[in-house]
């Protein structure tokens, strides 16, 4: 659809629903063929330039945000954020994950699991809120390969969420599993097709481009309607508790713990969607710590909480992976409460696509802007204040994937995205050592030292690049380095084919930087380079003009 604006005339602003080359390729190396070979034979050159290249705060608030061409609403306080937390967070995982790592892997120490996931998860927070509220500083390349790990983790995650929807829906009409889904000759894993889990995802999506606020509000009454629910499963689960369900804790030793909290991990996801709607918030610097850390640490103990009273109420054994909670209560007398269970999963579940919607598409933004991804998703529309194209892009990547993939198989993937998001070197031989050597000390006399002797000459011998102008990571570089550590441990825990589907994903990836993200970035830097001595002749002559 064209408008005057974009036949060139000037004041009069473009329509936002576009579709020309121009708004998806608008860089020097994307205009011609000629062009395009001749950005493709300086690839050596440019990769290097963007490989160490670093972006500035006046770069980041100023020029990039004028890629999305009109300004998002700040509309939300630390209250949105926190109920913002509950929701993004509380959902398929804590109703899901529990029973199937129970009974699989950690028997009544799942609740172990879910307390090292929450540090390392809570250790990720801290470095999140420096990122909402500071302005990252990164070399081009290694910007990208977190995006795109990040754009994974969303897609895989809404996907995974959106397939437990269907599954708990399908409980709550008393039909059999899957009885919802197209059942076909596929592969094993991606032989039942979910259109519910379709049209779940592009109702979420709709809500979020209509309004931050309006989906903020909406996301109150379905996260207090959940949290009911909870104090009902935590209350009833002790009233119904054996004790003797709880022996033996931990019939699977403390490898099983560790294999259990790299899976239900994923129970945390979500929390980073918080860390995106930086520009939407009213007061960055207060209401995001409030609303992550509290948020987070709360949840943290809720979760602990539902994973001892269903362990107390059904011994592990019998615990059904498919649906733990329905299930053991109907094993205690209380089949009605499967129902008033599946209706609160639902609810969760809801509130998490619901924010991810939210989050996701404001990520999605801020890569655009810096044209990492064409620009035409980083468009905000100026009547609903809302990154519409992006949350498209987000919506519909997860919905294809939702309707073909399991939930085994994408809960698997996206935990190894979250770790991966923050993997180094200096942690592997801790990893390593454990998956090799269980009941092995020798090899940790060497890596923990080593681990701590790296992290001390960090802050000896490496000057901090950047100080955080209103909030920072504390104790660094401490805390992001226990962080790193802790996720990778929990990663060596994760099974082969998680690191076969990451690779692919990754590869995929790569393919596309070194064909057009790579060239389209270095064209914009080449562009500011060029306007910056313009803009300080105009700042000039504005400081001439207003004299002495």
């Amino acid at each position: 659809m064209g408008s005057v604006g974009e036949h060139g005339e000037e004041g009069r602003q473009r329509s936002y629903w576009r579709w020309s080359k121009q708004d998806f390729l608008p860089e020097e190396s994307f205009q011609s063929w000629d062009n395009y070979l001749h950005a493709l034979s300086q690839t050596r050159f440019r990769f290097k330039d963007r490989l160490i290249s670093r972006s500035d705060d006046a770069n980041e608030i100023d020029v990039l945000r004028k890629q999305s061409e009109n300004d998002m609403k700040r509309c939300l306080t630390w209250w949105d954020l926190t109920w913002f937390g509950f929701g993004a967070v509380i959902g398929a995982g804590i109703f899901v994950l529990t029973g199937q790592e129970a009974h699989k892997d950690a028997g009544p120490a799942i609740i172990l699991s879910y307390v090292a996931s929450g540090v390392s998860a809570m250790l990720s927070v801290f470095c999140y809120t420096e990122f909402a509220i500071e302005i990252p500083v990164a070399g081009d390349f290694a910007a990208f390969i977190t995006a795109g790990n990040i754009l994974l983790e969303s897609i895989v995650g809404s996907a995974a969420v959106a397939r437990s929807w269907t599954s708990y829906f399908t409980t709550l009409l008393n039909r059999k599993t899957n009885s919802l889904r197209i059942h076909t000759n596929l592969t094993d894993g991606y032989n039942l097709l979910d259109p519910i889990a379709v049209v779940v995802l592009a109702v979420a999506a709709t809500i979020a481009m209509i309004s931050a606020r309006k989906t903020s509000q909406l996301n109150w009454i379905a996260s207090a309607v959940n949290t009911i629910v909870i104090l009902f499963v935590i209350i009833a689960g002790f009233a119904h508790s054996d004790t003797s369900n709880m022996t033996p804790f931990l019939p699977f030793g403390a490898a099983g713990v560790f294999r259990a909290a790299a899976i239900v991990y994923f129970a945390y996801g979500g929390f980073d969607n918080i860390a995106t709607m930086a520009e939407e918030t009213k007061n960055p610097s207060r209401d995001i710590p409030i609303g992550l850390l509290g948020s987070m640490s709360i949840i943290t103990v809720i979760y602990c909480l539902m994973a001892l009273s269903l362990t107390m109420m059904q011994k592990y054994t019998e615990i059904d992976p498919d649906a733990a909670y329905p299930i053991a209560f109907q094993s205690v007398g209380m089949k009605w409460a499967k129902y008033l269970v599946a209706l609160g999963a639902l609810k969760g579940m809801t509130t998490v696509l619901l924010v991810g919607a939210l989050g996701q598409a404001r990520y999605t933004t801020h890569i655009a802007r810096a044209h990492m991804i064409p620009p035409w998703f980083a468009l905000v529309h100026p009547k609903t204040g809302t990154p519409i194209n992006a949350t498209l892009l987000i919506a519909i990547a997860s919905a294809v994937l939702a309707f073909f993939s399991s939930l085994d198989i994408l809960s698997s993937l996206l935990s190894l995205v979250i770790f991966l998001l923050i993997i180094i070197a200096s942690s592997m031989g801790i990893s390593a050592y454990w998956g090799l050597k269980p009941d092995g000390w020798v090899g940790y006399v060497i890596t923990l030292p080593l681990w701590f002797l790296a992290t001390l000459a960090i802050q000896l011998f490496l000057p901090q690049q950047r100080t955080p102008k209103v909030w920072g990571v504390p104790l660094v570089p401490w805390l992001p380095s226990l962080s790193i550590a802790t996720n990778i441990f929990l990663m060596g825990s994760l099974g082969q084919d998680a690191f076969i589907r990451f690779g692919i994903c990754t590869l995929v990836m790569l393919v596309y930087y070194f064909l057009f993200g790579l060239h389209a970035t270095y064209d914009m830097a080449q562009e500011q380079k060029k306007a910056e001595p313009l803009k300080n002749i105009k700042d000039e002559n504005t400081m001439e003009r207003a004299g002495p």
